[in-house]
């Protein structure tokens, strides 16, 4: 039994791509109003310890907290990965804080700093660690910030 396909009402798809712009536009919000509400909610906990050591409260305030998940952001060497592959891309040395936004870009938004400072330790972090295998090497700008480039292979 053959199905009848009814042909599209139209061919660009228009009405599709508004919809699904709309929609993009819609959780894009709701994920800043998220945002916020957890920005808020951190600094009410920050509040209440303030508040708590003021009454006298000389307990450990992590060790009354349920435990949490473990969030993995990259998977085993995932980072080490995208680090490489960016330096490889590049067309000179870069900042952990480059290679981070860059790396964050691919995954999340850019744009959120907590997160992006978040990867940029993890960054600096994995660097080091390359640099003492001889992957990569560093160099400090006129700030005083490390540079980091691949080292080249000797053969």
């Amino acid at each position: 039994m053959e199905r009848d396909t009814k042909p599209a009402r139209t061919e660009t798809y228009e009405h599709t791509i508004t919809g699904l712009l709309a929609k993009r536009v819609d959780m894009f919000h709701e994920a800043e109003r998220i945002r916020d509400r957890l920005a808020e909610i951190r600094n009410d906990i920050d509040a209440l310890d303030r508040v708590l050591g003021t009454l006298g409260y000389t307990g450990n305030l992590d060790a009354e907290m349920p435990r949490q998940k473990r969030h993995v952001v990259f998977g085993k060497g995932e980072l080490t990965t995208n680090i490489l592959r960016e330096l490889r891309m590049a067309e000179g040395p870069l900042t952990s804080r480059e290679l981070a936004r860059s790396i964050v870009a691919l995954n999340g938004d850019a744009r959120d700093r907590k997160y992006v400072s978040d990867v940029t330790k993890r960054v600096s972090k994995a660097l080091r660690e390359q640099r003492e295998r001889g992957v990569v090497r560093s160099a400090t700008d006129e700030r005083g910030n490390l540079l980091w480039a691949l080292r080249e292979r000797r053969v």
